[in-house]
């Protein structure tokens, strides 16, 4: 396959126009290491890396925690239908046997039409129950190496991120021991700057949704977003939906952090991509009115927004096109450590590919 007559997004995260050539899923050199010739003309076009949510718990009226394959197939097919072609399926806060099952799920081999599965993102059960959100206190526990082993093994070691509470019991030694196996993402945390800065020193390189389910940046304890910014290797996540997190403070982070550091993702529940009205998450009932979710008391459940239509929203808030792509796919990938794969146009990795026109429109996935 030939993509001609593009604007291609490349490594340098600069737009060139160019031909980008595909052999069996692949991006190769030139016109002569291809096999099949069909052309797509992609002129006047945007050619760039799929999108890579690491951070998503469900859509289309399915959710991972469903335990149900067959879910999960349909989440992917809708991701790779809008230009999220890699994912991290993302767990709430359960019992340890129901949590082996769900990612159990994760194993299964996936289909052409469906987005690739690049790993689990555990998100609890160790966390702080005073920052909860919208996961079930009654399973919350205090980090143990035993367990996160055990279902680590359950899913073939699929589990590259933990978010977790520092905080708690036992959660340093947790770090210092797994922060080689696991990305450790701080989140669902009561921690100051000083708890936060020490666990990132000892291993952790991730924040899960800044500024939410954490203590706020404040000028005399900046907390896990000041200890964060003071980490040369961390990476923040950011739900740049219009909701979770207003437009000034998505600008000032991507001013404050930059692209490199910034991890656009959708945080997205079963609701995303359906109509207004009521889903679940993680077990727990879910009121979803014109994108917003929330649980019965009003906290906010997740997102109902999937992450192509989050870096639109980032664009629309005023950040650089090149810097939005940039921190759905480039960042995303150095975050979560599958860049040598994909993440970008490049010779030798995957071809997961999204045409779209200059108003932001998805023409094609590839």
């Amino acid at each position: 396959m030939i993509i001609k007559n593009g604007l291609v997004f490349n490594e340098n995260c600069v737009f060139e126009k160019k031909d980008v050539y595909i052999e069996n899923g692949i991006i190769v050199s030139s016109i002569d290491d291809v096999i099949d010739k069909t052309e797509i003309d992609a002129n006047d076009n945007y050619v760039i890396p799929g999108l890579i949510d690491t951070h998503i718990h469900g859509a289309t009226g399915h959710d991972f925690c469903d335990k149900d394959v067959k879910g999960l197939l349909e989440i992917a097919k809708y991701l790779k239908s809008q230009g999220i072609t890699a994912f991290c399926p993302t767990s709430m806060t359960l019992k340890k046997d129901v949590l082996k099952e769900i990612f159990n799920t994760a194993t299964t081999d996936l289909p052409k039409e469906c987005a690739n599965i690049v790993g689990i993102h555990m998100e609890g059960p160790f966390l702080s129950p005073a920052k909860k959100g919208a996961q079930d206190d009654k399973f919350i526990v205090n980090p143990e190496v035993t367990m996160f082993k055990e279902l680590n093994e359950a899913c073939n070691n699929m589990i590259k991120i933990i978010t977790m509470a520092p905080e708690c019991d036992g959660g340093l030694d947790f770090i210092k021991e797994m922060s080689k196996t696991v990305t450790i993402s701080l989140g669902h945390t009561t921690a100051n700057y000083d708890m936060a800065k020490k666990a990132f020193e000892l291993g952790a390189t991730r924040a899960t949704h800044l500024f939410n389910a954490m203590p706020a940046f404040n000028h005399r304890d900046p907390s896990v977003v000041g200890a964060a910014l003071d980490t040369e290797n961390a990476f923040v996540e950011l739900i740049s939906d219009g909701i979770h997190i207003h437009p000034s403070m998505v600008r000032a982070t991507f001013k404050m952090f930059g692209d490199d550091k910034v991890v656009l993702v959708s945080d997205g529940m079963m609701a995303t991509g359906m109509q207004n009205g009521t889903y679940e998450l993680g077990g727990q009932e879910v009121t979803m009115k014109d994108r917003k979710a929330t649980l019965a008391d009003g906290t906010i459940a997740g997102s109902a927004t999937n992450l192509f239509d989050c870096m639109r929203k980032a664009v629309s808030f005023g950040i650089p096109l090149e810097s939005a792509i940039k921190s759905c796919t480039k960042t995303a990938a150095i975050s979560i450590g599958v860049f040598d794969k994909m993440g970008s146009i490049s010779v030798g990795k995957v071809a997961n590919i999204v045409i779209m026109d200059k108003n932001l429109n998805i023409k094609n996935v590839i």
